[in-house]
């Protein structure tokens, strides 16, 4: 076959989108009328064929221009859509979806007071206040100081507490030396 070659105007764009209300009206020639069958309106190989809806065409191309398709009809009694079932079946997604939502709040709420009880559990473990050690010889440092606030004008009578309580300290001193080495 030959080549041929192909120029795309912009003209050609646009009668080729210009809309069908646009169509340009050609001069008619006059000649004598024969009785026959109505002609046609003559169409361009380039331009889609426009039906004024009047006659029913075929969907058969004609050779010179494009296929028509054949018309829709569409049945005047439609069955009634069924809008509630299909509302239906939304509400249940909904429903179900509520559903699952709230086993998530109730699962991560119960998540929270285990992962709150267990990181108590491990605070109490590792931060564990030790127990307080008794101060040694409290007892004697006791009695002396209450005897010198008793006796602010003659303190020898404190001097038997203020001993036992200075040799309480030795002791104490002595049995923590041997502890440390």
């Amino acid at each position: 076959m030959g080549d041929f070659p192909i120029q795309i105007s912009t003209r050609l764009i646009d009668r080729l989108t210009e809309d069908d209300e646009k169509v340009k009206k050609r001069t008619k020639k006059t000649k004598t009328r024969v009785p026959r069958e109505p002609r046609l309106p003559e169409t361009k190989v380039d331009q889609p064929q426009i039906s004024d809806g009047s006659e029913q065409q075929k969907g058969t191309s004609t050779g010179t221009g494009w296929a028509v398709p054949p018309p829709l009809f569409m049945p005047v009694n439609q069955p009634p859509y069924s809008v509630s079932a299909e509302l239906d079946a939304i509400r249940s997604v909904v429903k179900e979806s509520e559903n699952v939502v709230e086993k998530l709040r109730k699962q991560e709420k119960n998540m929270v007071q285990e992962v709150t009880q267990k990181a108590k559990d491990l605070h109490d473990k590792e931060f564990k206040i030790p127990e307080p050690k008794p101060m040694p010889c409290s007892v004697e440092s006791n009695a002396w100081m209450t005897c010198y606030k008793e006796n602010t004008n003659d303190l020898t009578k404190c001097a038997p507490l203020a001993q036992n309580f200075a040799e309480c300290a030795r002791r104490v001193r002595q049995l923590a030396k041997p502890a440390d080495k």
